[in-house]
């Protein structure tokens, strides 16, 4: 019996042993599942999109420079602390679209981390001059930037620029940031201080600036002479590049000299925004000796 016993406790396990594929495969299928769920998932939403700094900007200078300039047409809105808000009424007697918020609420209309300063203001940026506005009559020292697009570099070439007394900058129409945002803040006011242009095509407006007097020098860190010897107090345009690329090669070409800030430090290069401010010291100083 024991034999008997063992010949159907065989066949019981091979009755088990021929059903495990199929449980098997049951116990499969929800791990099939899992393993699809397991997947990496998918590329995350991007954030949603910030607040557009196109015709915002903020801070107590840019926005009391941007009320005071007579070029500002269009000023669409005001918005102020309490505190701020009665500085402007008694500053600005006549400004129809002020509005009162607090902190937390000005915040919430600019891009994140926008240091407001209890002010901001949303306007349609200065008009740009033409070239022969800006250019006539020929004297002095303009700035063109070729390609310089950080915003926070603008500004602060426009700040520097207004300082030292320069007649104006352009830039390129296509590659130049819009005058407002983190660029008026950087700027301090100086984009509502200081005309521009924007040109198409810079080599063209280089060969106009030529015919109405002016002379160009391109700075370059590989060029012979220093900025102060080539500089001559004659009706100039500083040409900046773009601090990766530099001058490109028309522009360059359509550059009277070349020159370059002396480093006897031994560091390569400063940042597009500081050669800014050195090449317009420069320039001023030729200026007032010619």
């Amino acid at each position: 019996m024991a034999s008997h016993r063992q010949r159907n406790d065989r066949k019981s396990t091979a009755r088990n042993s021929h059903a495990s594929p199929a449980k098997s495969q049951a116990v499969q299928r929800p791990a099939a599942g899992a393993a699809a769920a397991a997947k990496p998932p998918s590329r995350p939403r991007p954030p949603a999109r910030g607040h557009d700094e196109a015709d915002w900007i903020w801070g107590v200078h840019p926005v009391f420079a941007a009320l005071e300039n007579p070029a500002r047409t269009q000023i669409r809105r005001v918005v102020a602390t309490p505190d701020r808000a009665r500085t402007l009424a008694e500053r600005f007697s006549a400004l129809k679209t002020l509005e009162v918020a607090d902190t937390q609420a000005i915040a919430r209309l600019l891009p994140q981390g926008a240091a407001h300063q209890g002010l901001a203001l949303r306007a349609e940026p200065p008009e740009p001059r033409s070239i022969e506005d800006l250019g006539t009559p020929a004297q002095g020292f303009l700035l063109m930037l070729d390609q310089v697009t950080d915003p926070q570099n603008v500004g602060a070439i426009f700040r520097s620029a207004a300082a030292f007394g320069a007649r104006g900058v352009i830039v390129q129409d296509r590659h130049a940031p819009a005058l407002a945002g983190a660029l008026a803040k950087a700027a301090a006011g100086a984009v509502d201080k200081i005309p521009h242009a924007r040109a198409v095509n810079l080599s063209r407006a280089l060969e106009q600036l030529e015919e109405m007097g002016w002379r160009a020098v391109g700075l370059a860190g590989e060029a012979e002479d220093d900025l102060e010897t080539v500089l001559d107090g004659r009706p100039t345009v500083i040409v900046m590049g773009s601090e990766g690329e530099g001058l490109r090669r028309l522009v360059r070409e359509h550059c009277d000299a070349l020159a370059r800030i002396p480093m006897p430090g031994g560091f390569e290069s400063l940042n597009v925004s500081a050669a800014a401010a050195v090449a317009l010291y420069a320039a001023a100083r030729a200026t007032r000796r010619g």
